[in-house]
């Protein structure tokens, strides 16, 4: 009879499924629109238990949510302003993820010939000098941070540029519509541009250089400052992030054959 009774409670323990644990996550548009987080989600959720909820917006908006106790952490890719973040004690500390590269993508016909330049700033300075159309995601994202400090590296002020350089103030997918929409330049990430499904009539024409590296980022938001906040739950994430698994799955991903991010988390 005992027997029975363990079995019988056995049984309804086990048909009672696992609950999962929510996390707030705030995440770049750069890195939604890879796709990546449809590789990734599933899998925390099968090792972790972690119901990761995504809050899709810029660095800058990331960053302010974290301040403000909005998520449990952030996933983001502009150091200058992680650092001021952590030092701020908004957050615990920051931790490298992943990286890739930003691109410059232009009309095939290239009329500023930005496809011949052999640096960042010489393709920057090609469009200025052609005053052809520029559009700038102008919503104080990471991106758009890194797009602003290239123009000042290459000597040029933005208080001075003319109508042909057109800030949309929207994330990385809807500033390649409207740059296809127009047959304009712009700035993007590597990975939302080879998810990026508009392409026609748009082509990458210069990367490679150094200044255009792309560094991800993950940081969890002090409980210290927001007691609420699922401070447990964001260094399990952390310690899948950081994994093997994670390495494999992120280092997989590719859209054509072309690898997206490149995983450099130390362990």
């Amino acid at each position: 009879m005992k027997h029975l009774v363990l079995s019988a409670v056995f049984s309804i323990c086990s048909a009672v499924p696992i609950l999962a644990e929510d996390l707030r996550l705030a995440v770049t548009t750069s890195f939604h629109n890879s796709g990546l987080a449809d590789v990734l989600l599933p899998e925390i959720a099968k090792d972790t238990g972690l119901n990761v909820q995504l809050l899709v917006v810029g660095t800058g908006q990331a960053i302010h949510l974290g301040e403000a106790g909005d998520v449990d952490a952030i996933l983001v890719h502009s150091q200058k302003a992680e650092e001021a973040f952590v030092d701020g004690g908004f957050g615990r500390h920051r931790r490298e993820i992943m990286y890739n590269d930003f691109v410059f993508i232009g009309p095939v016909e290239d009329p500023a010939g930005v496809g011949n330049a052999e640096s960042a700033a010489e393709s920057l300075s090609s469009i200025k000098a052609n005053q052809a159309l520029f559009v700038s995601r102008g919503d104080e994202s990471g991106t758009h941070k890194k797009e602003r400090a290239l123009w000042q590296l290459a000597g040029f002020d933005l208080e001075q540029f003319g109508d042909w350089y057109r800030a949309v103030g929207a994330g990385m997918g809807a500033t390649l519509n409207a740059a296809a929409g127009m047959g304009a330049y712009a700035m993007s990430d590597r990975a939302s541009w080879l998810n990026f499904g508009n392409k026609e009539g748009l082509a990458l024409l210069f990367s490679g250089d150094p200044l255009l590296f792309n560094q991800y980022a993950y940081l969890p938001v002090n409980p210290e400052r927001h007691s609420h906040v699922n401070a447990e739950g964001a260094q399990k994430l952390e310690e899948w992030l950081v994994s093997e698994e994670a390495e494999a799955l992120i280092d997989g991903y590719q859209i054509n054959g072309e690898q997206l991010f490149t995983f450099n988390a130390t362990r």
